[in-house]
C-alpha cells in the first residue's frame, strides 16, 4: 500500500535536505569523536598492563601526554559538531519561517481555524530544537555501539554477552517508553495549547472581561484548563522520568556488574586487570546513545508531532504559484453567479450573486443581519475564495492577480477594524517597511482623517497598539478608511464603514465616496445605516444569502421600501401606487425621482432647513430587510385582503445621518398621510 502523496511533507524534506552538507559534516566529526572515545580504554590497558608492570615513569608521562592531546582533540571536534548541528537546525527554521507564518495567516481566514490555537510556529520550533539539540548525537553515535561491543567481545565472550544483554534491556526500555508515554505526551501538548489559547483570548479581550464583571468566571475557567494541562504534563513527565531513571540505574548497575565479572575472569587469569577496566568503560560508551535516546524521548515525540502538524498545515496552504503581472486594471468589477462557502463550512453563505459596476459607480449592499453582506465583501476583496462563479476585475478573475497586486488594486475596509502595533502612518501604509509619506497623507486627506490625525499627540507618528489603545472606535475606523484608500486602488470595498462614526465622520465618509466616484473608482458599500448609501447609484438587496433585488438606487427603494424618501434623503418623494380594489380607479403614477448621486450629495450636505421636521428615528436606526413579497402588509385603516406592499425602513438618524433640506412642501414638512412615507 503506497503512502498518500503529501506536498507538505515533501516541502519539509526538501528544507531538511538543504542542510545535507552540514549533517554530513556532523557525521564526519562523529566518526573521529567516537574513535577518540577509545582513548580512555586504551590508556587504561596500557597503564594497568604495561606501566604498572614495568614501573616506567617515562612511559607513563608519554602516555599521559598522548592521552591529553587526544582528549583535547575530541573536545574540539565534539564542540564543532554541536555548533554545526545548531546551525543546521537554525537553517531549517529560517528556510520555513516565512512559509509557515504565511500558511498560518492564510488559514486564519477560517473561523474554525481562528478558534483553535495557531501552533505552526511552535511545531517548527519543536523540530528545530530536535535538530539542534543532543538528540541527533544519539543517532550519529548509535552505529558505533556494535564496534564497542565487538571490542568487548575481543576481551572475553562473557564480557561481550553481558554488554549485549544490557543493550537489549535498554532497547526494551526505550520501546516501552515510546508505547506508554506517547498518548500522555499528546494529551499534555493539547491541554497546554488550549490553556494558552484561553490565556491569549482573555488578554486580548481584557476590557470586555473587566467591563462585564467576567474576571472571576474567566479566572475559574482558566484555572480549570490550566490545572488539566498541568496534570497532563506531570503525568507525562512522571512516565518519561521513570524510564529515564530506570535506564540510568540499569547502566550504573551493568557497569559495576561488568567490573565484578571482569574481576572474576582476572582472578581466573582469563583477562588482564586492564581489560577489566577497559571493558567497563567501553560498555558505558556503547550503551550511552541508547540511554541518551530515552532521555530525549519527550523532545523526539514533540518533534514528530510537530512534523506531522506542519505537513498538514502546508498541505492545506500550498505556496502561491507565480503569476504574470497584469497591467493596472480599470475600475470595472463584475460578479458572475458567485457562490461562497465560509472556510470550514459546508453550506453556502451566499449563492448565485451577479452584478456589474462601471468606473465611477457606487453600489450599496443592504439586507438584514446574516444576509451575506460581509461574506460578499470578503469574496470581492479576495479574502475568501468562491466555491463557484467568479469575480472579475477589468475582465480578469481575481485569482489571476497575486495577493500583493490584488491588494494594490482593491481597498478593503472590514467590518471589524484591526490596527497593528506601530505608528498611525505605518498602519495607513499597510505596515510597509518603506511607506510613502506623500501617499499616506494623501490617503488620510481623502478619508477626511488628516485633521483628526494631526490632533493626536505625535500626529502621524503616534504609536498605536493592536487593540487600538488611545484611539476611539470612530478614530480607528477613519484610519482604516485611509488605509483602504492608500495607493489609490481601483475598487473600494467598505463594510459597515460608518458603524462607529459620528456626524462629522459620516460627512467625511460621504465626501470620500463622492471623490472616489469622481476619480472613476468603483465603490461598494455594505450598509446597515441609511447614511452610507446616500451616494450609491445602485442597490443590491440581499436576503438569506441570495439577491432579492438589484438596480438603480431609487428604483429599488421605491419598489421595496415604503419610506424610501426618508431612508435616503434627497430621493424622490413619490410613493409606490396602492393596489386598487376591483373596479376602482388606479392610483396616480408617482412623480419621477431624480437619481443622480451628486444631487443627493448636495442635498445631504445642506442639512435640514430651520423649522422643518426631520424624520425621527432612534440613534441605532438601521436598514432591516424588507418584508417578503408574499406577505401582505396593511396600512392603518386599509381593508383586509389589500395587495402586498413594501415594508418601511427606519428613517435616517438626524444625529448621525445628515438630512437635506426638503424645501417647502417637502415630505418632512408635510402633515397628514404620506408625510412620512406612509400609504394614503
Amino acid at each position: 500500500m503506497t503512502a498518500k502523496p503529501s506536498p507538505g511533507r515533501d516541502e519539509l524534506r526538501k528544507a531538511l535536505a538543504e542542510g545535507r552538507r552540514l549533517f554530513l559534516s556532523v557525521a564526519l566529526f562523529s566518526v573521529f569523536v567516537n574513535l577518540l572515545m577509545l582513548t580512555g580504554p586504551i590508556f587504561m590497558l596500557q597503564v594497568y598492563d604495561r606501566v604498572l608492570a614495568s614501573r616506567s615513569e617515562a612511559t607513563l608521562l608519554a602516555l599521559v601526554a598522548i592521552m591529553s592531546f587526544l582528549f583535547l582533540m575530541m573536545g574540539v571536534l565534539d564542540h564543532a559538531r554541536a555548533r554545526v548541528l545548531a546551525r543546521a537546525g537554525a537553517r531549517f527554521q529560517a528556510r520555513l519561517d516565512r512559509r509557515v507564518f504565511d500558511a498560518i495567516l492564510r488559514r486564519a481566514v477560517s473561523p474554525a481555524e481562528r478558534a483553535r490555537p495557531a501552533t505552526g510556529l511552535r511545531d517548527l520550533e519543536a523540530v528545530q530544537k530536535l535538530l539542534s539539540g543532543p538528540a541527533p548525537f544519539a543517532i550519529f553515535d548509535m552505529p558505533w555501539t556494535p564496534v564497542f561491543l565487538l571490542a568487548i567481545f575481543s576481551f572475553h565472550w562473557m564480557l561481550g554477552a553481558l554488554a549485549l544483554t544490557g543493550g537489549a534491556l535498554l532497547v526494551t526500555l526505550t520501546w516501552l517508553n515510546q508505547r506508554l508515554s506517547r498518548e500522555l505526551q499528546q494529551r499534555a501538548a493539547m491541554a497546554g495549547a488550549e490553556a494558552e489559547a484561553l490565556t491569549e483570548a482573555a488578554r486580548r479581550d481584557g476590557e470586555t472581561v473587566l467591563g462585564l464583571g467576567m474576571r472571576r468566571a474567566i479566572l475559574d475557567r482558566w484555572a480549570q484548563v490550566r490545572g488539566l494541562a498541568l496534570e497532563s504534563t506531570i503525568a507525562a513527565s512522571d512516565r518519561t522520568g521513570w524510564f529515564s531513571t530506570a535506564s540510568k540505574t540499569l547502566r550504573f548497575f551493568l557497569q559495576s556488574l561488568m567490573l565484578g565479572l571482569g574481576a572474576y575472569l582476572a582472578i581466573r587469569g582469563d583477562v588482564s586487570p586492564g581489560m577489566m577496566i577497559a571493558a567497563s568503560i567501553l560498555m558505558g560508551r556503547a550503551l550511552a546513545p541508547i540511554e541518551q535516546a530515552i532521555g530525549q524521548w519527550p523532545l523526539l515525540q514533540r518533534a514528530v508531532q510537530g512534523w506531522r502538524s506542519l505537513s498538514e498545515l502546508l498541505d492545506r496552504s500550498p505556496p502561491e504559484p507565480p503569476r504574470t503581472r497584469l497591467p493596472d486594471p480599470r475600475s470595472i468589477l463584475e460578479a458572475q453567479h458567485l457562490t461562497v462557502l465560509a472556510p470550514g463550512e459546508s453550506q453556502a453563505t451566499i449563492r448565485m450573486i451577479s452584478f456589474r459596476l462601471e468606473p465611477g459607480q457606487a453600489m450599496g449592499v443592504i439586507g438584514p443581519s446574516a444576509s451575506g453582506k460581509s461574506t460578499l465583501a470578503k469574496a470581492i476583496a479576495g479574502v475568501w475564495k468562491p466555491a463557484s462563479g467568479t469575480v472579475r476585475l477589468d475582465g480578469a478573475a481575481l485569482d489571476q492577480y497575486s495577493d500583493e497586486d490584488l491588494a494594490r488594486h482593491v481597498g478593503y475596509l472590514p467590518q471589524e477594524v484591526a490596527l497593528f502595533d506601530g505608528t498611525v502612518a505605518e498602519n495607513i501604509a499597510r505596515m510597509s517597511d518603506r511607506p510613502d509619506d506623500a501617499k499616506v497623507v494623501e490617503a488620510a486627506k481623502r478619508a477626511g482623517a488628516h485633521e483628526m490625525i494631526l490632533n493626536l499627540p505625535q500626529g502621524y507618528d503616534t504609536q498605536v497598539s493592536a487593540g487600538g489603545a488611545r484611539l476611539s472606535g470612530g478614530q480607528r475606523q477613519r484610519i482604516a478608511l485611509a488605509r483602504a484608500l492608500y495607493g489609490d486602488p481601483a475598487v473600494l470595498i467598505l463594510d459597515e464603514p460608518n458603524s462607529n462614526l459620528d456626524a462629522e465622520g459620516s460627512e467625511a465618509l460621504n465626501r470620500a465616496i463622492v471623490e472616489a466616484k469622481a476619480r472613476g473608482k468603483a465603490v461598494i458599500v455594505m450598509a446597515h445605516r441609511p447614511a452610507a448609501i446616500q451616494h450609491c447609484d445602485l442597490i443590491l438587496m440581499m436576503e438569506n444569502g441570495v439577491r432579492r433585488a438589484f438596480g438603480p438606487r431609487d428604483e429599488v427603494l421605491r419598489q421595496h421600501v415604503l419610506n424610501h424618501a426618508q431612508v435616503v434623503p434627497g430621493a424622490a418623494a413619490a410613493r409606490p401606487p396602492a393596489a386598487a380594489a376591483p373596479g376602482s380607479a388606479p392610483a396616480s403614477a408617482p412623480a419621477s425621482a431624480p437619481a443622480s448621486a451628486p444631487a443627493s450629495a448636495a442635498a445631504s450636505a445642506r442639512g435640514a432647513a430651520p423649522g422643518s421636521a426631520p424624520a425621527s428615528a432612534p440613534a441605532s436606526a438601521t436598514l432591516p430587510s424588507a418584508a417578503p413579497a408574499s406577505r401582505p402588509v396593511s396600512a392603518p385603516g386599509s381593508a383586509a385582503g389589500r395587495a402586498p406592499r413594501p415594508a418601511p425602513y427606519p428613517a435616517s438618524d438626524p444625529a448621525s445621518d445628515p438630512a437635506p433640506d426638503p424645501g417647502p412642501g417637502g415630505p418632512a414638512a408635510k402633515a397628514g398621510p404620506g408625510a412620512k412615507g406612509e400609504r394614503p
